[in-house]
């Protein structure tokens, strides 16, 4: 089908753990397609070309940068954004730690560090620090995120 010049797509995704039919164009990515069809709007857009990490969901538990990934590959993998994260310790960790300060980034790093949680549960501290190097904020420094991680950390032990 063509919708606007463009060859469009019924799919089904896995979204934050509930099944959803959505119609998607050719070239579209992720994040538009969470962000104006789905009304997921915690992935950010920010640099549009995957430096920042502000879309950063995950897919099957790793962290993608949803601004350059084609909604089109979404199907048949596991996608949570940040409104499918719901009182995880991570997120109260950023909490108890102010580990932000706009928020813009906000939810791009405690999927990230979700992530990394989930993946790695006794990280390096070379591993927290390579981690968080996949995204950037502007307005505070890195010292209270990695506090928050490892608060997690310790509090599981």
């Amino acid at each position: 089908m063509a919708k606007n010049g463009f060859k469009t797509f019924e799919v089904e995704l896995e979204v934050n753990e509930e099944m959803v039919d959505v119609e998607v164009q050719a070239g579209e990515t992720l994040l538009h397609l969470l962000r104006n069809k789905l009304s997921l709007t915690g992935a950010k857009p920010g640099c549009l070309n995957g430096d920042c990490g502000a879309c950063t969901v995950m897919i099957d538990n790793l962290p993608f940068k949803s601004c350059i990934m084609l909604a089109i590959e979404a199907p048949g993998h596991k996608i949570t954004t940040i409104e499918g994260l719901r009182d995880t310790p991570i997120q109260q960790a950023f909490i108890r730690h102010f580990a932000f300060q706009c928020g813009y980034c906000t939810p791009g790093f405690i999927i990230n560090c979700h992530s990394l949680l989930l993946n790695h549960s006794n990280p390096t501290a070379e591993m927290i620090k390579s981690w968080l190097a996949s995204n950037i904020c502007r307005c505070t420094s890195y010292q209270e995120i990695e506090e928050a991680i490892w608060s997690t950390i310790n509090r599981g032990k």
